[in-house]
């Protein structure tokens, strides 16, 4: 029947084309073999890598092993406690429980067999369920059915291990028994030019390219289309690059090639956060439930970088995971890593913060830090140590506070009382060295508020306060920033459109005393501040309403180095070296996408444009591994060690001026060759010309004759209507 509804359409067609079926010899038609008729399709690749997932023998398969002998009456009852638990973790396959069963008793045999969708959900249920106490007599042994077929294969007799020497550039994917061939890792900061790598996003391009400075130009290092489906992330240390889709994230690495090292299942993905050590990744989603009343339900993965393994995921809905109910994010991310390790994780909760330590991925002294009305903490850059803020309460009865917290021990190891305030920020240095804490407080008629600020030392003994105080305590605060490793801080203050810039001291190692004020520029426009990642220089920078003024400022010589404007900039980024300045316009704006490179002085070196621009971000560099003393040895013997360069930059500005010329020149003789062709044929053309005027010489004989005429153009100025009276 098939058959014949398809030759009755082919006739159909037939005819309404006008061909004549009789002359066509269907059977010698020759189709190309497969499925496919010989044509790859564009995903070829993606429908294979999805393929790894899932074509891995038996990895979507547990094995349940003591579990309760029950005859045949509890049966269903020990079967639905068994589905009730495992059916949290993942969702088991249709007649995926299967719990066999004595023939000659009809009891159970202590084991049962559970079949996952995807070996990812076989793995966390091992994890989480190996050792569970169901009752005092029976903790679950969980084993991986793959497992037991590599435990057959152990020989009976014990041989020695086979030695394989180790091979640089392989990486082995573990999760998905993949196979990658890599460069290694670092290798990028091996360049020879002491090049950085930045990675930009246009359209539904990625692409990594080299800020190659000293030729006024980026160098392509890779290129991909449809790269990531929303957003790509550098790791702290720029070891990886993140991409995010929705099935989940993936993680990339290389210097001239980026092959992708690993994948992370996360359905709907929305959001992810490296770990300070790159050790781990936050994966976040959010989806809507069903019933319009019910809260949005979202789910938070821990991963381990290198494996893939989930080591600890959180469900709830959304307000678990957001200050105040609000049914959102509250910020994001939601968990803080501390300690300038990856050893300590937390998040905000309804009185209380909850701080996890990585060993085990639980609670430390399994139970969360109570703090009554908490609101807001962040951690310390390098050491264990959280500040959180508690307002004021009671109508001001009880104070507002800020607290300093040793983790693990949870100590209070310093404590500011706070009167009427209205809101208050923290803010550390990147050493750990200060603390500045913001605090706005109403004046005494409650109508207005000023601001003042409290700064810790950290480092010193008994972690001494100070306060500070604007010349102008009305003064809006605009914008604050720490030096980084210095202990210089910049405040933006007053009111628009032109604010001042003032900087600020704590005082050197051998000068620790009181903050003082090292200088107020006046009527800036400024919203923003940019440190360089080595201190000593920033920009400030005039966003939005202030269509992208820069001022590249020298803080040890208090000095402007150079004013400029890039306008309609809405991002600002240092490379990790401190040596350029990115600044860019991403398309929130129509026109004039892209970025441009400045040297740390202010000298624009190169401009890219690049329609529908989105990001723009440098590869972060890991910590030298040089001694503060060294560092400190090179910078003050740096004309021995800058020779070498100032030579190579001599012969690069060189070669660029002999490129320079090569391209004049190219121009020039590109014009010369155009004009000699265009005489050429005029002269060609010349009798051509003369004929068509009836023999008259051409243009260069003589000179037309013009006839100037004077022509009088009569304008009406002024119509005016007016009725007189008649008189009889």
């Amino acid at each position: 029947m098939g058959d014949v509804i398809v030759m009755n359409e082919i006739e159909a067609t037939a005819s309404r084309l006008g061909i004549d079926q009789s002359r066509i010899d269907l059977d010698s038609i020759r189709l190309p073999p497969g499925d496919n008729f010989g044509i790859i399709s564009d995903d070829e690749d993606v429908y294979e890598d999805d393929q790894l997932e899932f074509d891995t023998g038996f990895g979507n398969i547990i094995v349940v092993g003591n579990l309760p002998v029950v005859s045949k009456e509890k049966f269903e009852k020990l079967e639905g406690v068994i589905r009730k638990i495992y059916s949290q973790i993942g969702v088991i396959k249709d007649d995926g429980l299967w719990m066999p069963v004595d023939p000659q008793t009809h009891k159970t045999l202590g084991y049962c067999f559970i079949e996952y969708n995807t070996s990812q959900e076989a793995e966390l249920a091992k994890e989480k369920t190996n050792g569970y106490k169901l009752d005092k007599a029976h903790i679950f042994a969980v084993n991986m059915f793959d497992d037991f077929d590599r435990f057959m294969k152990v020989p009976d007799e014990w041989g020695p291990p086979e030695f394989k020497p180790y091979t640089p550039g392989v990486i082995a994917c573990l999760s998905s028994l993949l196979v990658v061939s890599v460069d290694n890792l670092q290798q990028w900061l091996t360049d020879e030019k002491a090049r950085d790598q930045f990675v930009i996003r246009a359209g539904s391009d990625t692409e990594v390219l080299w800020n190659d400075a000293r030729h006024l130009k980026p160098e392509p290092v890779y290129k991909r289309t449809y790269w990531t489906e929303s957003f790509v992330q550098w790791s702290p240390l720029g070891t990886y690059l993140a991409t995010v889709h929705r099935q989940g994230a993936a993680v990339w690495g290389g210097a001239d090639t980026f092959n992708r090292l690993m994948r992370y299942a996360h359905p709907q993905l929305k959001l992810i956060d490296f770990s300070p050590g790159e050790k781990y990744l936050v994966t976040y989603s959010s989806h809507e439930p069903s019933n319009p009343r019910d809260a949005n339900r979202v789910v938070l993965n821990i991963f381990d970088v290198r494996t893939g393994k989930v080591m600890r995921d959180f469900r709830g809905s959304a307000d678990e995971f957001s200050v105040g109910g609000t049914g959102g994010v509250a910020s994001w991310p939601i968990f803080r890593w501390g300690g300038g390790k990856d050893k300590y994780f937390a998040k905000l909760g309804k009185n209380m913060i909850s701080v996890y330590e990585t060993e085990t991925f639980s609670l430390i002294d399994k139970k969360s830090l109570k703090v009554e009305n908490v609101i807001d903490f962040s951690w310390s850059p390098t050491d264990p140590i959280l500040s959180l803020y508690v307002p004021e309460l009671g109508g001001g009865n009880q104070p507002a506070k800020v607290s300093l917290i040793q983790i693990p021990g949870k100590e209070e190891l310093r404590q500011k009382n706070l009167f009427s305030v209205s809101d208050c920020k923290m803010y550390w240095q990147s050493s750990g060295d200060y603390l500045a804490i913001k605090v706005d407080r109403y004046t005494k008629t409650k109508k207005s508020t000023y601001t003042g600020f409290e700064l810790f030392r950290i480092k010193e003994r008994d972690i001494p306060i100070e306060v500070l105080e604007l010349d102008n305590k009305n003064d809006k605060i605009i914008a604050f920033a720490w030096e980084p490793k210095g202990h210089r801080f910049a405040v933006i203050h007053g009111d628009s459109p032109r604010p001042d810039v003032s900087f600020y001291t704590m005082g050197t190692a051998h000068n620790t005393g009181r903050v003082s004020k090292l200088t107020t520029l006046k009527g800036k426009q400024a919203n923003a501040l940019f440190w360089s990642p080595s201190g000593r220089f920033i920009v400030l920078a005039g966003l939005k309403g202030f269509n992208g003024q820069l001022e590249f400022y020298n803080v040890d010589e208090l000095e402007t180095m150079a004013t400029a404007e890039h306008f309609m900039a809405t991002d600002i980024e240092w490379d990790p070296t401190g040596r350029y300045v990115a600044t860019a316009v991403t398309s929130v704006h129509e026109m004039e996408n892209g970025f441009n490179v400045w040297s740390f002085n202010g000298k624009l070196l190169y401009r890219t444009l690049k329609d529908h621009f989105f990001q723009f971000l440098w590869r972060p560099r890991p910590p030298s591994f040089l001694t503060p003393e060294k560092e400190e040895e090179i910078a003050k013997n740096l004309k021995k060690y800058s020779k070498k360069y100032e030579t190579e930059d001599q012969d690069v500005s060189m070669l660029l001026s002999e490129q320079e010329r090569e391209k004049r020149k190219m121009l020039k003789d590109e014009w010369e060759k155009w004009i000699n062709e265009w005489m050429l044929l005029h002269e060609e053309e010349k009798l051509e010309r003369q004929g068509l005027r009836d023999g008259e010489a051409s243009d260069e004989d003589e000179e037309e004759e013009y006839e100037a005429k004077d022509i009088e153009v009569e304008e009406v100025l002024d119509i005016t209507e007016e009725v007189l009276p008649f008189d009889d």
